[in-house]
């Protein structure tokens, strides 16, 4: 049967070799298949089919090389006829197989809207076999195909896939179509948030797994009762991926409670699966995985699993079992599969986390009653010296290896212990010739103690680098030790578990390396290689070029810090700027929205005037008075104007006033001192005639100037009245129409109220009027004060003048006599003063009767 199977499939090869020769027999098919006559479509879809599946790759050319081949096909998911379109499903199955060119036109033709549409249909996870073959189909589009996953991702596909999930209450008898269908929804979703993936692809599909409820949808399944063994561990899988890396998405894998009495958080509840060989392999793998995902780039959650193995946080009263407690029961239990999952996991919560290593050391244990606790550490060691199975001794070694890289503390302490001398074992396991997998653990040992060599401070005397690699040199030697460590990197499994995250065993027996490990060993195998035949002076020159770079590295870290804080603040001027620009934004949409309300009430006032001006032809008898009305807010401004020119006058003549009350107390204060000397009082004379002068004058202008401000003001209360009066005449005309009546009644409103502004300012100013009144009466008074003074100045002026005159007159008389006097002395020969003197005495003289001159 067997035979006759092979040659039916080789002849229907050859059949199609000899078909497709001539491409225009596909080319012919191609337009026959778009044919709507169901007898020539349907048996064109199965022959396009058939020849897909035996020459696939010639095929898809000729079909991607002809006009609109692609694109022909794909109408077939659009005919009303079920028959023709589920197998247009299956055509287009064999026609995107490894064609990443077909897959995109595929894509781009709508695709993704027409398969989904089918799924929904038929029911989504409910659906028959036609659902099973349309998740296929959106398969081949996806996997591995980035351009397609990121077009599903923007085109809002994801959120569509919510629905599949939505499982119900009662679980019992899922069918087998059913848990196909649901199987291969889980591995479309895997498709899009593989680790194979570029890494912002798939950090935007968990995003938008998260915020969509999708995430949620799959821990809703995770935690749920009743479902298939199979299906669960596909889900398991499945949220591990889509948690892997995504912050976000840990932290609400973190905050999941399994629906228990009392709660429990759904990471302890599956590490409970995991440490208990009862339950099925792949189950516990999947849970592995689970773990190993949640504490990838999770510092958080590594702090959090290691926190519970501390004795500050270990709940004391045991009510409650925390994820530390079951790691350290899987890693001291007798299943050597338990140990080698709970190794796995614990050196996954210290990955490239030095702080938590550290911490690690604190963690006691209480091996047996009586005895003292020990430490983490040292129950590892103990396990390894007891001759435990492989895998178990192969977990223990990865974790310590895992737990010392990077490490210096942990070295010490390592060595340090004085009561197992864990090298001497080592060194004496990698001494002895064993079979295979006793191979695998001396290479181990071997890496163990490299790392103990390279990551060594040299804090402890008796186990300082040099003495490591003598002990090395004579129990070993470096040859031996260096083929002992390249044990690890040429075994089989090592291999396999490089390929990929995920832990995929087809046995337990297999289950021996870690994906994250192989890393570390492939890190660490060269430089410890280097290490080993190093001299002491290397060392130093090493340790030197270490502190150096650490050195550098600090400084590199300041700088950061600094450029971090930088960044932060040059963050917040954004936002500030942003929130401030979008302030501005608002304003101005706020000034425009006023000024078009102001344009609009300005409309509305220019229509009220031409609907008065209407109401004008229809009311002859008021038509004055409208017009009036229509123009009364200019008048009352004019007015407003002119209230402000008097009240400035007003200041203006009060200033004058107090100017004038001024001089008066100036020439009162002259007054008093005229008395003291005669010309000062002469001179205090003229100038007050001279300023009682000017005070008429001016005391004139401002009884003109007062007369002329109460004629204005009258005329402002007559033109108050006016407008008064066409108010109330215009009252009974607004009152006809509608909308104008409001608009005139809120007019009348404003000038009623600017008219009772005016008479309070015409009255402040009749106040004002009366005050300068009496002030002018007061300073007509002061005035004629001042005249009836003035007067006796004169007088008394006009004798001292007279008196003045006499002076003068007797004066000369005696300037006779003196030189008469001196011409007789002279002639009897009596010695005179110089006539310098006489001039200058004469001189002075003059002066004295010039100065008196100039005064009169």
């Amino acid at each position: 049967e067997e035979n006759s199977a092979k040659q039916v499939d080789d002849l229907g090869s050859q059949f199609t070799e000899i078909f497709i020769k001539q491409q225009e027999n596909v080319t012919l098919l191609l337009t026959l298949v778009e044919e709507f006559d169901f007898h020539v479509r349907w048996p064109g879809v199965k022959l396009l089919t058939s020849l897909l599946k035996q020459q696939g790759p010639q095929v898809q050319q000729i079909i991607l090389v002809s006009p609109m081949g692609v694109s022909r096909l794909m109408d077939l998911l659009a005919d009303s006829r079920e028959v023709i379109r589920n197998d247009g499903v299956l055509l287009l199955q064999q026609l995107t197989k490894s064609n990443a060119a077909i897959q995109k036109i595929v894509a781009f033709e709508n695709a993704f809207e027409r398969l989904l549409d089918i799924i929904t249909e038929e029911g989504n996870s409910d659906g028959g076999i036609v659902v099973e073959d349309c998740l296929l189909l959106l398969q081949n589009l996806l996997k591995n195909n980035n351009s397609n996953q990121n077009f599903f991702k923007e085109g809002s596909y994801i959120q569509r896939m919510k629905p599949w999930f939505e499982v119900g209450d009662d679980n019992c008898g899922w069918s087998a179509q059913k848990v196909t269908n649901l199987h291969l929804m889980l591995q479309l979703v895997r498709v899009l948030v593989s680790p194979t993936n570029p890494p912002g692809a798939t950090s935007s599909c968990q995003k938008a797994m998260f915020h969509c409820g999708l995430l949620q949808q799959l821990c809703t399944i995770l935690m749920a009762t009743g479902v298939p063994a199979d299906i669960l561990t596909e889900t398991i899988n499945t949220v591990s991926e889509v948690i892997r890396g995504c912050q976000t998405n840990q932290d609400y894998f973190a905050s999941v409670n399994a629906p228990s009495n009392p709660p429990r958080p759904a990471i302890v509840v599956l590490l409970m699966s995991m440490v208990n060989e009862r339950q099925p392999f792949v189950l516990r793998c999947a849970v592995l995985y689970c773990f190993q995902c949640f504490l990838y780039k999770n510092q958080k959650g590594q702090g959090e699993i290691v926190s519970t193995l501390l004795p500050s946080t270990i709940d004391a009263t045991g009510n409650s079992v925390s994820a530390g407690q079951l790691l350290c029961g899987g890693l001291f239990s007798t299943d050597s599969l338990s140990n080698w999952c709970a190794a796995v996991a614990l050196a996954h919560a210290l990955q490239e986390n030095g702080m938590l290593k550290e911490q690690l050391l604190r963690v006691q244990l209480a091996t047996s009653i009586g005895n003292p606790p020990v430490s983490l550490l040292q129950q590892c060691t103990n396990i390894l010296s007891q001759g435990s199975k492989v895998q178990t001794r192969v977990g223990l070694l990865m974790l310590l290896c895992t737990w010392l890289s990077n490490c210096s503390i942990a070295v010490t302490h390592f060595l340090h212990n004085p009561a197992n001398v864990p090298f001497f074992q080592l060194t004496g396991q990698i001494a002895e010739n064993l079979g295979e997998e006793e191979q695998l653990v001396q290479g181990l040992c071997a890496l163990l103690l490299g790392i103990s060599i390279y990551y060594n401070d040299n804090s402890l005397e008796n186990y300082r680098k040099e003495k490591l690699k003598q002990l090395i040199e004579k129990r070993i030697g470096r040859e031996n030790f260096i083929e002992k460590l390249g044990f690890i990197s040429k075994h089989e499994l090592y291999s396999r578990a490089a390929q990929k995250p995920q832990p995929s065993f087809s046995s337990p027996d297999h289950m021996m390396f870690d994906h994250e490990f192989t890393k570390l060993v492939k890190e660490l195998e060269g430089v410890i290689s280097k290490a080993i035949y190093k001299s002491s002076e290397e060392d130093k020159k090493e340790e030197e070029v270490k502190k150096t770079l650490e050195q550098h590295d600090n400084i590199v870290t300041h700088y950061k810090k600094v450029i971090r804080e930088q960044d932060q603040e040059l963050e917040e001027l954004k936002q500030r700027i942003s929130t401030l620009t979008s302030q501005n934004e608002q304003l101005q949409a706020t000034v425009t929205q006023q000024v078009s309300q102001i344009q609009q009430h300005k409309d509305q006032y220019n229509l009220l005037k031409v609907q008065l001006g209407k109401d004008t032809q229809h009311h002859n008898s008021h038509g004055d008075t409208l017009q009036m009305n229509g123009i009364q807010t200019e008048e009352v401004s004019k007015l407003k104007e002119e209230l402000e020119e008097w009240k400035n006058k007003h200041e203006l003549l009060q200033g004058q006033l107090k100017e004038k009350d001024s001089v008066i107390e100036k020439l009162n204060s002259s007054q008093l001192e005229m008395g003291a000397t005669e010309q000062p009082l002469q001179t205090s004379r003229f100038g007050g005639l001279e300023h009682s002068n000017e005070l008429q004058k001016e005391l004139e202008m401002l009884r003109s100037q007062i007369q002329l401000q109460a004629a204005e003001i009258s005329k402002l209360q007559m033109e108050n009245q006016k407008l008064q009066v066409m108010n109330t005449a215009a009252d009974p005309m607004l009152g006809d129409s509608g909308a104008p009546a409001a608009t005139s009644s809120e007019l009348e409103a404003r000038l009623e109220q600017e008219i009772k502004e005016l008479k309070s300012q015409v009255k402040a100013l009749s106040e004002e009027k009366e005050s300068l009144k009496q002030q002018l009466d007061s300073s007509t008074s002061t005035v004629a004060i001042l005249q009836d003074k003035n007067s006796r100045l004169e007088r008394e002026v006009a004798e001292s003048k007279k008196e003045q005159d006499d002076l003068l007159v007797l004066l000369a008389d005696q300037d006779q006599k003196i030189s008469a006097q001196k011409m007789k002395l002279k002639d009897f020969g009596v010695a005179v003063e110089d006539e310098d003197d006489t001039e200058s005495g004469d001189q002075g003289d003059e002066d004295e009767d010039g100065d008196e001159e100039e005064q009169d």
